[in-house]
């Protein structure tokens, strides 16, 4: 089972199982409209996305294929409704403390984030009891057997705290690799013409200099 290769949509699909699963256990396993639902709800959601129910159907189709959702409605369910093996279950090599767990669910529905908004977000899914206790969770997750599952970002202009990433969606690593690649870039070529506009402006106050000491005779 591959854990490194799902895309955005799988991603959030896998997210949204988790997170009712732990919130609202009553309503699990989620029908495909249900789950349309949660995928594209307007609140705790970034991005808020407009998915029909062919491309959930069609992503859930992909992830069945590759065990990290199965449909638990049986063959007497008149409606499918699926649930996710995605970790902590027999079919899964990747077993994640409830803390590990609520950090993975909210990375995948909600993007990057601070250790700050993890903790403040996270009430559904675990109670924290400090951001420390959070920072505790995203090491292990960086160092457990298999990962990294997280990873840290560069810090923001202007931010205190750094955001952390999942590391399962290739195509979110993609691009913000070539975005830190892109800014890298364009940081290095910044400093690299600056440091020539002194250089000419050192060069121009010497050869100054030098025309007023031999005009002085010195």
């Amino acid at each position: 089972m591959s854990y490194h290769e799902i895309n955005q949509i799988e991603m959030r699909i896998i997210g949204c199982l988790i997170e009712k699963e732990i919130a609202t256990p009553d309503l699990y396993p989620l029908s495909i409209n249900s789950l349309v639902s949660a995928c594209n709800q307007k609140s705790s959601r970034d991005p808020v996305t407009s998915y029909t129910e062919v491309e959930i159907q069609d992503a859930l189709d992909a992830l069945t294929k590759r065990g990290l959702v199965t449909n638990a409605s049986g063959s007497n369910g008149r409606v499918s409704k699926y649930q996710h093996r995605f970790c902590n279950t027999e079919f899964s090599d990747l077993q994640l403390s409830t803390a590990e767990l609520a950090v993975i669910c909210l990375l995948f529905v909600r993007g990057p984030q601070t250790p700050g908004e993890l903790r403040s977000r996270s009430g559904r899914l675990h109670n924290f009891q400090d951001r420390e206790e959070v920072e505790d969770t995203l090491k292990s997750l960086q160092e457990k057997n298999g990962g990294p599952f997280v990873k840290q970002l560069a810090r923001e202009p202007g931010k205190r705290e750094s955001r952390y990433q999942e590391c399962f969606c290739t195509e979110n690593n993609i691009g913000i690799e070539d975005i830190a690649i892109s800014t890298s870039n364009s940081t290095d070529d910044s400093l690299k013409n600056r440091v020539e506009e002194l250089e000419e402006l050192v060069l121009s106050l010497s050869e100054r200099l030098e025309k007023i000491e031999n005009a002085s005779g010195l």
